[in-house]
């Protein structure tokens, strides 16, 4: 077989196990140079096999669209049912804490104990709304510009609101997870908006389903460094799992 073909069933074989490769990686698999990689890498994206990415490949289109919040949530809903779930259990009685926008906000919204006395601000219209159903649940609704496709608002107003208050925990919902990149969204106001919500928080927790890995939004939230906790379903490649504890990153796999 021809070395050429052979490498590149290798990479798509990787691709299909990994969701996206490095070429680092790549190059210890297959003892060749970076630049035979890249050549491979182009010639795989000019047949429609792969995405070329910053550093590696992606089978997946790593840069994401905005999508309705509607349609969104009918994504892999049993898998951020349990990530929900899971960051439901994080959260003690009397707490204050910022839950961003997503469909997953909405379901650890939907899974919090509707008992327990707890302060939440949000900037997502759906989450207050979900959490009105609970006495003992205080809401704090940010106002400012409101986004249609994600129910959720953004701008100023938001942002000066946070610079006086200090919580526990952030939960937040991104559209990408890239390792060397960072957190982003598919909206650049929302990324200010959830730069502040950082600020305003000792403790932040990412939620996000394993679709994210490997992706990136046009707005940049912050890099990985800043992040305590990601919570994520099995769907996650053990490459992804080994960088992120690398990084010092707890990671609840549910």
């Amino acid at each position: 077989m021809n070395p050429s073909v052979k490498r590149h069933q290798l990479i798509l074989q990787q691709l299909q196990e990994h969701k996206h490769v490095e070429v680092p990686d790549l190059c210890e698999a297959l003892n060749v140079s970076a630049v035979t990689i890249r050549k491979d890498l182009k010639l795989l994206e000019e047949k429609g096999l792969l995405f070329r990415t910053h550093g590696g490949a992606a089978l997946e289109n790593p840069y994401i669209k905005d999508r309705p919040v509607n349609e969104k949530e009918q994504l892999f809903a049993e898998e951020k049912a349990a990530i929900g779930a899971a960051a439901a259990r994080l959260v003690g009685a009397q707490e204050a804490i910022i839950m961003a926008s997503g469909t997953s906000m909405l379901a650890l919204a939907r899974a919090l104990p509707p008992n327990q006395p707890l302060t939440v601000i949000t900037s997502a219209l759906n989450v207050g709304m979900e959490l009105l159903r609970h006495p003992q649940i205080e809401v704090m609704q940010l106002g400012g510009y409101l986004r249609h496709s994600s129910s959720s608002v953004t701008g100023p107003y938001a942002e000066q609101v946070l610079a006086d208050i200090s919580c526990s925990k952030l939960f937040l919902g991104v559209d990408g997870i890239d390792l060397d990149f960072g957190l982003t969204t598919t909206n650049i106001g929302e990324a200010h908006l959830n730069q502040a919500m950082l600020r305003a928080a000792q403790e932040t927790i990412v939620l996000a389903d394993s679709s994210k890995f490997g992706k990136r939004g046009f707005g940049r939230i912050c890099g990985l460094d800043q992040v305590h906790r990601i919570i994520t379903d099995a769907g996650i490649s053990a490459q992804d799992v080994r960088k992120l504890e690398e990084q010092g990153i707890a990671l609840t796999v549910v």
